[in-house]
């Protein structure tokens, strides 16, 4: 699939993700979103990608990045790039708004992650850090991410969340 069905995800406090494009080029396959976020704060927990690459380019506002215990603030015009098993968390750090534009190659299930956080928070089924608050959606949600959290050890976050996502499914659950 291209295209996704939805290209523009408006969540009720006006953070939105649009689709700007996917496809393949001479690096690979891509999923380019555009991010605007109104909420100030963490927009994630520390967390890493086996295979994953993640570049980001602020286009208005600031973000604060912590990438390996390395912390910056980009503005308007900086961009970062995140590497394979680098973990890193970021938070919006603007007066206003933040719009950053986010490459991921190859774009694994991130697209997924953003379509079923956006439908969780339409429906109230998140906690206020953005978790859902029912186990096999937290499972749902743990697979898209393509990678793991910092903290739980590989093995049980493939055993317990991967075990959640699996039932999820088995019983109808979808994105």
């Amino acid at each position: 699939m291209d295209r996704p069905t939805e290209e523009v995800l408006v969540h009720p406090d006006g953070t939105t993700i649009t689709f700007l494009g996917r496809g393949t080029d001479k690096k690979g396959e891509f999923l380019i979103v555009e991010h605007l976020v109104l909420k100030r704060g963490a927009m994630n927990g520390p967390h890493w990608h086996p295979i994953l690459t993640e570049s980001f380019t602020v286009k208005e506002g600031k973000v604060r990045f912590i990438v390996d215990g390395e912390e910056q603030l980009l503005g308007p015009g900086q961009h970062i790039k995140v590497l394979p098993k680098q973990v890193h968390q970021f938070w919006n750090e603007s007066k206003d708004r933040l719009i950053a534009i986010h490459e991921i190659r190859p774009p694994g299930n991130h697209w997924n992650m953003f379509s079923l956080i956006h439908k969780l928070t339409k429906q109230n089924k998140l906690n206020s850090k953005g978790i859902p608050w029912n186990p096999l959606w937290l499972g749902m949600a743990w697979e898209c991410i393509d990678g793991y959290i910092v903290g739980p050890p590989i093995f049980l976050q493939r055993g317990v969340f991967g075990g959640l996502a699996r039932l999820a499914r088995a019983i109808g659950f979808q994105i």
